[in-house]
């Protein structure tokens, strides 16, 4: 049986981690997270922080050898072709990490959760695609609470990434988390009742 691999997308802040928790607690599926993945890239250690460290000089460290994630967003963020080159070390380690993870499982249905899915093109990996989204204000209020951002600082993020309503149009689910909770969680039950639809991620 082929199994089915559900990309889970959207915007920052928009709500992905609450789906993601919520088909991991109500439906016991594995969830492999992009972010957790990328975290561990860049673990004390790795030849990835390394060259971090040396691209940006030791500021980019904490005292204990850790990324100074904040220190780094704010380098990333304003620039562009940094970001780009600090993608270009992380990407493809989150890549073959999912590769893996999904030749390991045994199980039917698989939920990865990839922020940046089209950006940085892993849609060959998954069988359909789900984004969550919300309004671009709602978004924005959502980002600067959760990460005690400025509107320039969290404007600057949302910025960096694909616009909401392009991800959209390329899902086979829009999962729409402007109302309630119940709401989003109801979508997600139908979604995941009604299967994969014959769109084939480019």
């Amino acid at each position: 049986m082929t199994k089915r691999i559900i990309g889970l997308t959207g915007g920052i802040a928009t709500g992905k981690s609450t789906v993601a928790d919520y088909l991991a607690n109500a439906y016991n599926l594995p969830i492999f997270d992009a972010d957790i993945y990328a975290r561990d890239a860049v673990a004390v250690g790795s030849p990835i922080l390394r060259a971090i460290a040396q691209r940006y000089d030791t500021d980019v460290l904490l005292p204990d050898g850790n990324l100074n994630r904040p220190k780094l967003g704010e380098i990333i963020f304003a620039r562009p072709d940094e970001r780009n080159w600090v993608e270009s070390l992380i990407h493809p380690y989150v890549g073959d990490r999912f590769q893996e993870a999904i030749a390991q499982s045994s199980a039917p249905i698989l939920v990865l959760v990839i922020p940046l899915l089209f950006e940085v093109k892993m849609t060959h990996l998954i069988t359909e695609i789900w984004v969550v989204s919300c309004s671009p204000s709602q978004q924005l209020q959502r980002l600067m609470q959760r990460n005690h951002l400025t509107q320039e600082q969290a404007q600057a993020r949302i910025n960096s990434q694909m616009p909401l309503t392009e991800k959209a149009d390329l899902a086979d689910v829009v999962l729409d988390n402007s109302s309630t909770l119940e709401i989003l969680l109801q979508q997600v039950d139908v979604a995941l009742a009604q299967g994969s639809s014959s769109h084939n991620p480019i």
